[in-house]
């Protein structure tokens, strides 16, 4: 079985970072979804738990740091391509996202752009060419 990973995120509106999050391709899961939290399935090894801060605090008694002002991860997802890099980019804007609050990464073989989700969360999204990877 491949491992999976939950990304857990404190929201300060679930019902704006759930649209947020749809805009961006996710699916959500009810079956994992209340009015506390919401599971965003990204894909079938990638989940984002999007927990109300009340929720948040049942987990942990550290604060929740501003993400408008302080970072603490850069998420990365990978993209099938450069278009699919600025597609969801251009979508994350549009959904109330801010786009590139990290440099544009164009090295040819590889380019990256990023956004940050309502929350000040920053995802990045990568393509690789494949032909760049090393062959062994």
């Amino acid at each position: 079985m491949s491992k999976q990973i939950f990304i857990n995120l404190p929201v300060s509106d679930l019902k704006r970072s759930k649209a947020f999050y749809e805009a961006i391709d996710a699916v959500n899961n009810p079956a994992f979804s209340d009015d506390t939290a919401a599971c965003m399935v990204l894909s079938d090894t990638i989940f984002v738990m999007l927990l109300t801060h009340d929720k948040w605090r049942q987990f942990t008694t550290k604060r929740i740091p501003d993400a408008h002002v302080d970072a603490q991860v850069l998420l990365c997802l990978s993209a099938g391509s450069r278009e699919e890099v600025n597609r969801l980019v251009e979508s994350a804007s549009v959904a109330g996202g801010k786009p590139d609050p990290t440099p544009v990464q164009d090295h040819g073989f590889m380019y990256g752009r990023s956004f940050e989700d309502p929350d000040g969360h920053i995802w990045e999204v990568m393509w690789m060419d494949p032909s760049a990877l090393p062959h062994g």
